[in-house]
């Protein structure tokens, strides 16, 4: 697996949204879809607002693969797990970049009940 370059992590931090793709079973790429991410150390973290059932989730980790936009930046990417411990950091991280928007629409990407529908997007080259 690859690692994120600096500028890579520097734009993605910065960037207030990403859009986020995977593929189809056939190679195609599916339309992006908007969300929030966070960086943490050198790690980029997106996590599903709205549970496991929300389509892009589904898709992202049923595929494995895709590609994320932010900054200016298009990466092929590779959507895994996160480690579990890193998720009191990931909160931080939302924390940090969101608050500005209220705890009502922070709250879905912080907490318990986000662990499971947490992915942790890795760049492929």
């Amino acid at each position: 697996m690859s690692a994120w370059t600096s500028e890579a992590l520097d734009r993605i931090g910065g960037a207030e949204e990403l859009q986020v793709s995977s593929y189809r079973p056939d190679g195609t790429l599916r339309p992006f879809v908007t969300i929030w991410g966070v960086r943490v150390g050198d790690d980029v973290y997106i996590r599903s607002a709205y549970g496991p059932g929300n389509g892009w989730f589904r898709r992202a980790r049923a595929s494995g693969t895709g590609r994320v936009t932010a900054g200016g930046l298009e990466q092929e990417v590779t959507y895994a797990p996160a480690p579990p411990d890193v998720h009191d950091a990931i909160d931080a991280a939302y924390h940090a970049k969101y608050d500005k928007f209220g705890p009502a629409i922070v709250g879905t990407v912080v907490g318990p009940d986000v662990v499971d529908v947490t992915l942790r997007v890795i760049p492929r080259t």
